[in-house]
């Protein structure tokens, strides 16, 4: 079966460079607590103003959600994070350009320290999402996801 290449072709204005992530998208992985399944909903909202992303992790007999909205903030592109265990996060856009060319990535300060979560192209299909911790030596990745077309 001949997969279809990714697209990753960004829009226009700040905004426009989550175009290649609208959709609803699909990841199985590996985890401490066995396998997740997640799905990930981007969906352009408020009349484009800002994209919300809708995220449920499924483990075991539980689950985990998110829903976080992008926008801009003082001329940045921006986030937003509530989770269901009552925890909330914002950041920025920020460079990983180490990781891919084509990397979207954004940074936050959380109570451990420095994060960033990054979305990069997969050369065959869907995109590659991993999350990183900022240590001394550089970023450490403890988290990363191959989402598919749901």
């Amino acid at each position: 079966m001949k997969v279809k290449k990714t697209s990753w072709k960004k829009g226009r204005g700040k905004m426009g460079v989550l175009a290649p992530l609208l959709g609803t998208w699909k990841a199985e992985a590996m985890s401490p607590m066995g396998k997740i399944r997640c799905t990930r909903r981007f969906t352009s909202v408020l009349g484009d103003k800002y994209v919300q992303l809708w995220a449920r992790w499924e483990f075991g007999k539980g689950a985990y959600e998110e829903i976080a909205l992008y926008g801009i903030k003082e001329g940045t592109l921006s986030f937003w994070s509530f989770t269901s265990d009552g925890k909330r996060s914002e950041g920025a856009i920020a460079s990983a350009s180490e990781i891919h060319d084509q990397a979207i990535a954004f940074e936050a300060e959380m109570p451990a320290g420095r994060a960033r979560m990054i979305y990069w192209p997969d050369e065959e299909q869907g995109f590659h999402w991993a999350v990183e911790a900022k240590s001394k030596k550089g970023w450490r990745r403890f988290t990363e996801h191959h989402y598919v077309p749901a």
